[in-house]
């Protein structure tokens, strides 16, 4: 089979981003540049001189220094009670090298939140870069709580060069503040990292993406997110919506079939505090699981057996798009056995295979659809989290060996 990304049309229109209430940066950006990095912050005084460092001292996958001005920093600091603003600018005077642009910003209550500042951000990454006529230049986003890898800049260039449209960052917690966690948070945290990078390669068994191979990791949230222009504009820009903003864009690259790049080499390091700005992520999450080992409540997650099922019908379906993308059309005994495996409507499921214009598109629906019925989700319990690592590792060592025996064959 091809590609999962589909060839747009001339026909399909390109969502329309939104329009800011003004343009946030006046100076041009550099001819130049290739990299509009964005950094949303609100109250990050005590890590900001840290990701501002990281963001200056960028070297090249041969540890070379990386020109400078290939990239430009745009940092804005909204309703800040605190000094991050005055240490952006502090930065800003001693490194006049570095196109470090500091916005400060006191929006109203109903847009001061991250992901109203996010979106200003990127779209106005977005302008700077059509400015210079970059359709593949990139719009990268990172937190004032996070300091990206010295390679960070270029890893994110070289996935673009080898065709990904948007690619996730590997974020790390920091030793110290992860070694301060609650004991029980801290190990949940950490089996979680493990559960979800078996998936990841569970994935790549039962439904490989070629953009996204492995070695690859699970992770596509703000503290790295790379994407061009050209796909920010067409997956209609940062949602609007209030948390999880990150993951709902995501959500919108894989409803287009973004070329989407879980990259190894792109990472960050960010904080692994309790106390976050939203009620979704990391800090809410970590401080969820201290209140757990409080009450002593297990960490429940999905059954492998459910992880697999989800992804060799995500395969099947895929094949039957395709094939009925290209005139081909699926036997009614097909339909009904992945339907009914998928727990929804045979002749419903007929219906969004005809009418979805991509792959990703259809996907959304048919989870929905899952949700709504409910039936998908009664067919399995909760397991430990503990068993269901077990049971991942038991199932990868299988496929494993079979594809090291199709290898040596």
């Amino acid at each position: 089979m091809e590609s999962k990304r589909l060839i747009f049309a001339a026909d399909f229109p390109a969502a329309q981003l939104q329009k800011n209430f003004s343009h946030l940066v006046q100076t041009p950006p550099s001819q130049y540049c290739e990299v509009c990095v964005i950094v949303p912050v609100c109250n990050e005084a005590q890590t900001l001189a840290a990701t501002l460092r990281a963001l200056l001292h960028q070297v090249d996958l041969e540890g070379q220094r990386l020109d400078l001005r290939r990239y430009e920093v745009i940092l804005l600091a909204n309703n800040c009670s605190d000094n991050s603003a005055a240490i952006a600018r502090n930065f800003a005077q001693q490194h006049p090298d570095l196109a470090l642009h500091v916005v400060e910003k006191t929006l109203p209550t109903e847009e001061a939140y991250i992901g109203r500042v996010r979106q200003i951000l990127m779209d106005e990454a977005y302008r700077r870069l059509c400015s210079l006529g970059r359709k593949r230049g990139i719009i990268a986003s990172t937190d004032g709580d996070s300091q990206v890898s010295p390679t960070w800049i270029a890893a994110n260039l070289y996935e673009i060069a080898c065709g990904a449209d948007a690619v996730g960052g590997r974020i790390i917690t920091d030793h110290n503040s992860r070694a301060a966690l609650d004991p029980y948070a801290r190990a949940c945290h950490l089996r979680e990292v493990g559960y979800r990078y078996l998936i990841a390669e569970l994935e790549t068994y039962l439904d490989p993406d070629p953009y996204d191979s492995f070695p690859r990791h699970y992770q596509h949230y703000g503290a790295s997110l790379a994407v061009t222009a050209q796909i920010y504009a067409l997956a209609g820009g940062l949602p609007p919506v209030r948390t999880p903003e990150d993951v709902a864009f995501y959500r919108a690259l894989v409803r287009i079939n973004a070329r989407f790049r879980h990259s190894p080499l792109v990472r960050v390091v960010t904080s692994a505090r309790q106390t976050g700005r939203t009620d979704i992520g990391l800090a809410n999450q970590l401080s969820k699981w201290a209140k757990m080992g409080q009450q002593q409540q297990s960490f429940l997650v999905e059954p492998a057996a459910a992880i697999e099922t989800r992804f060799t019908t995500r395969r099947q379906l895929r094949v039957m798009w395709w094939c009925v993308l290209n005139g081909y059309q699926p036997t009614h005994r097909c339909v009904v056995s992945l339907a009914d495996t998928l727990g929804v409507s045979a002749r419903w499921l007929v219906q969004k295979i005809k009418h979805s214009y991509t792959f990703g598109e259809l996907l959304e629906q048919v989870e929905q659809r899952q949700q709504e019925e409910g039936i998908w989700s009664s067919r399995w319990k909760s397991v430990e989290i503990e068993q269901a690592i077990q049971d991942l590792r038991s199932r990868l060592e299988l496929l494993r060996l079979g594809s090291s025996n199709r290898l040596l064959a």
